[in-house]
């Protein structure tokens, strides 16, 4: 690799602002603000969601029933748009 070409990639911590979640993994995001955990200093990234808070992945998550849809509307319209094509 070429030197001076590349971003620095060392570890971030980041934080979830929805929980208080933190994790520290590898990245070359910059930060203005730092924290420091076991003694150490790392940069910090505030994010809204992670997987901890997402609805999808903590199971709050909503499956939408799209064939219960299509079914409301059929009934509703019955099959107008079927015969107005043909």
């Amino acid at each position: 690799m070429k030197e001076g070409i590349h971003p620095e990639y060392r570890d971030v911590v980041f934080l979830d602002l929805s929980n208080d979640f933190k994790f520290i993994t590898r990245s070359t995001m910059n930060s203005r603000e730092s924290i420091e955990i076991d003694g150490k200093q790392y940069p910090l990234v505030k994010l809204e969601v992670t997987s901890e808070s997402h609805p999808f992945y903590t199971g709050k998550h909503k499956i939408v029933d799209t064939a219960g849809r299509v079914e409301k509307f059929r009934q509703k319209f019955g099959n107008r748009a079927g015969k107005a094509s043909a």
